[in-house]
């Protein structure tokens, strides 16, 4: 595509393009941030009043059982468990990616220490998401026996770091910063093979690209709603679990809504069968009822219709950057293989956080990461390929007057 008048007819011929309107945008922003929030679906004021005056203002505490608040978390991870290859009754949404994957790895941790208890080390990677590794520390601390966290990265790289010590492998499916995409089935057969358990965190997956994780042999994923599936700031999150690991050990977050019978209020623990084991405390039903709008509109989507535009988008804004911004310091870290590449594209700048903040400015909302990333998510079903092109137009005409060197743009805030 070599002008603009080229994107918009892509545009009239994208089969994705009608799902654009089941979305609330607002009017002049190019949103290219939906790898960290994704957007309001239309439905979802409806939900939200719903819910708020007619489940809980009216239906008051009858509601539990009448609207099916109790259900809400098993129910929600059915409809979600197709988009990340899992079958009904392996995925339950709530609590946050990071609870989730306390839970995940003390559930992993114990199968080792009951089958292979010689292993004592935590893989995962040097420029994996922060929470996951934070939590494996806290992990580390809180069972005081020995374990390590071992970080992969160019000096140690994965065949090397699953030795006879490893009992969890735990990575991000696609990488935060830079967009790579791990290959889940060939990744987690190495792990079996050497005798480690696979935790995989979808945050910037699901919803994205295509995702098996019974197909891969996964044991373990987390993963968040409020990202490309669109659940609302701070949506809660979800925990898949493999059915042959759902008995064995009941996770450390033993709160009464993951007891086998929780409205008869014993004194002791006893876990649920089956995934309502992985559920901690009371959900906050207002948040879950608004990711099902989310979920609705993703699972009308065709997967692979969907990650056919998402690698065409990001192909697209690659190839504007080059052709269009070329002159300008900015360097690549994406994969450019499309087997490599999830669905947003990154580029470091040496004055990345005051570009960024200058594309808000023009409406264009991506967002920075350190050290000095430009990152635009390119979400398929709301964004459009004329999207792409203005955004990069935008972009060359901020790095073409330097009107990114104003002193508003170099304050460090909030990052957006």
């Amino acid at each position: 595509m070599h002008s603009r008048e080229d994107c918009l007819q892509a545009d009239q011929r994208d089969p994705l393009a009608p799902f654009r309107r089941q979305f609330d945008l607002p009017e002049g922003v190019i949103y290219l941030d939906g790898n960290s929030l994704g957007v309001l679906p239309a439905t979802a004021q409806a939900r939200s009043a719903e819910a708020i005056a007619r489940e809980w203002g009216q239906g008051l505490v009858r509601s539990w059982n009448d609207a099916g608040w109790f259900e809400l978390p098993t129910r929600l991870g059915d409809k979600l468990a197709p988009l990340i290859g899992a079958a009904p009754g392996e995925t339950v949404v709530t609590d946050t990616t990071s609870l989730n994957l306390f839970k995940a790895l003390a559930a992993a941790l114990r199968i080792q220490q009951r089958e292979q208890p010689k292993r004592r080390v935590i893989v995962s990677e040097r420029d994996n998401f922060p929470t996951d590794l934070y939590m494996a520390e806290g992990m580390i601390e809180f069972l005081q026996q020995g374990y390590q966290l071992r970080l992969i990265d160019e000096d140690l790289p994965l065949e090397q770091a699953l030795d006879d010590d490893a009992a969890v492998l735990m990575l991000s499916h696609v990488n935060y910063r830079t967009g790579h995409l791990y290959d889940m089935a060939d990744v987690t057969r190495k792990a079996r093979e050497r005798g480690a358990l696979t935790i995989w965190d979808l945050a910037h997956s699901a919803g994205a690209v295509p995702v098996a994780l019974n197909e891969a042999g996964a044991d373990f994923a987390v993963g968040c709603t409020y990202k490309y599936l669109n659940g609302g700031p701070g949506s809660p999150a979800f925990i898949w679990v493999a059915r042959r690991h759902q008995d064995q050990f009941w996770q450390p977050l033993s709160g009464w809504w993951g007891h086998a019978r929780p409205f008869e209020m014993e004194t002791g623990y006893q876990p649920a069968q089956g995934i309502r084991r992985y559920l901690c405390g009371t959900q906050p039903i207002v948040s879950l009822a608004l990711v099902e709008c989310g979920l609705d509109i993703a699972r009308q989507a065709d997967m692979a219709a969907l990650r056919q535009k998402s690698l065409a988008l990001t192909d697209l804004f690659i190839q504007l950057v080059n052709e269009r911004c070329g002159e300008h310091p900015l360097t690549l870290i994406t994969p450019l293989e499309h087997a490599r590449r999830g669905s947003h594209v990154s580029f470091r700048h040496p004055q990345g956080y005051a570009v960024m903040q200058a594309l808000i400015a023009r409406g264009v909302i991506g967002d920075y990461r350190e050290p000095e990333v430009l990152r635009f998510g390119l979400t398929p079903l709301y964004l459009g390929y004329a999207d792409v092109w203005d955004a990069v137009d935008i972009l060359k005409q901020i790095l073409d007057s330097a009107s990114w060197d104003q002193p508003r743009f170099h304050r460090r805030g909030a990052v957006t």
